[in-house]
């Protein structure tokens, strides 16, 4: 997989764009004026491995509480704002890291000129960020309705905007919530600019169908070398999003570190309850610092012979399972105790 090369941009103490590792994103949904509950659910997207984390600035009162909010996390805090070019004054005063903004949606040339001046004595960058629905009226006209082509044309004239006041730090976002014209649009946007790319499917859905659509889109493009950063959007708790694109980094080997977990689907075989303790599993093993390959096996038939290349594992038996560490069987565990002492094994290695 061959990454193309984009620009190399600073946000906070990391980078996107470049040969900058690719970072996952996701967005708060408190009211960012509630400091508290912001900081809260923030501390918790740290936890699971969030790189970058936004913010959404409706008014002065949530501009001003960025300042609490960026001195009390880890990670790089984005401002995202909508019309009002003097939200975007604040929160860059107010120490945010990267501001989300249209240029052609704050009133005229000399607000761009105002907001990129401060954004580039900061050393911030600006992502615009053109969605399927924002497309301007001239460009759905021109092009006969929503289309990727007119989605580039609208991101491209933004940044003509940033670049005519000598800025260009900057990146962008061309989504939708078709899979397809997603996926077509950054295409186009990968030939045409040499910004780094934000990619994810816009207004996805619920955990289950969203994580689908944007495995598949996100996927797909990371697959061809589009994509510098990454955002899920799913209807539920973000935490959910920076997991899912951790994973989906993982599946296509881009993220190597940390345990990855394979397990059988079970079948008539299967005589212990295998998905329950998968269940009870999984979120455990997501926080340990280890680089280990772990396998959870329904039964003897494909459990240390077909997952030999895992470093530990279990296979189920009768009310019990079999420990085996690459493809050698160590002990049987009582079902019982199956959770509890593979992760302990998990912990002595």
């Amino acid at each position: 997989m061959i990454r193309k090369n984009t620009k190399k941009i600073r946000i906070g103490d990391i980078f996107i764009g470049g040969d900058a590792s690719i970072s996952v994103q996701s967005m708060t949904n408190t009211d960012t004026r509630d400091v508290k509950s912001t900081i809260e659910q923030i501390k918790r997207l740290e936890d699971v491995g969030c790189d970058i984390i936004r913010v959404a600035v409706p008014d002065a009162e949530a501009a001003s509480a960025v300042r609490e909010i960026k001195k009390a996390i880890k990670i790089p805090l984005v401002a995202d704002i909508h019309f009002d070019y003097r939200l975007a004054i604040e929160c860059i005063k107010n120490g945010v890291d990267k501001i989300r903004l249209n240029p052609g949606n704050i009133g005229g040339q000399d607000r761009v000129r105002i907001v990129a001046d401060m954004a580039k004595e900061r050393q911030i960058p600006i992502r615009i960020g053109v969605n399927s629905g924002s497309v301007e009226k001239s460009i759905l006209q021109k092009y006969g309705g929503v289309t990727p082509e007119g989605m580039v044309e609208s991101a491209l004239a933004h940044a003509e905007m940033l670049e005519k006041v000598n800025f260009d730090d900057i990146i962008i976002s061309i989504k939708a919530s078709s899979v397809p014209m997603t996926i077509a649009a950054y295409r186009l946007l990968s030939q045409k600019s040499p910004y780094p790319i934000h990619i994810g499917v816009t207004e996805a859905g619920t955990i289950y169908k969203g994580t689908i659509k944007s495995s598949v889109g996100i996927g797909c493009l990371i697959a061809e070398g589009i994509g510098d950063t990454l955002r899920v959007s799913l209807t539920g708790d973000p935490v959910e999003e920076v997991r899912v694109g951790k994973q989906i980094l993982k599946s296509l080997g881009i993220i190597t570190s940390g345990i990855e977990v394979v397990s059988c689907p079970t079948c008539g075989r299967t005589k212990i309850d295998l998905v329950a303790i998968a269940n009870l599993l999984e979120p455990i093993l997501d926080k340990l610092n280890k680089n280990i390959k772990v396998a959870i096996m329904g039964c003897a038939v494909n459990g240390p012979g077909e997952a030999r290349d895992a470093d530990i594992g279990i296979a189920g038996g009768i009310n019990e399972a079999l420990l085996f560490k690459k493809g050698k069987i160590i002990r049987k565990i009582p079902q019982e105790k199956i959770v509890d002492e593979l992760i302990k094994e998990i912990n002595e290695m």
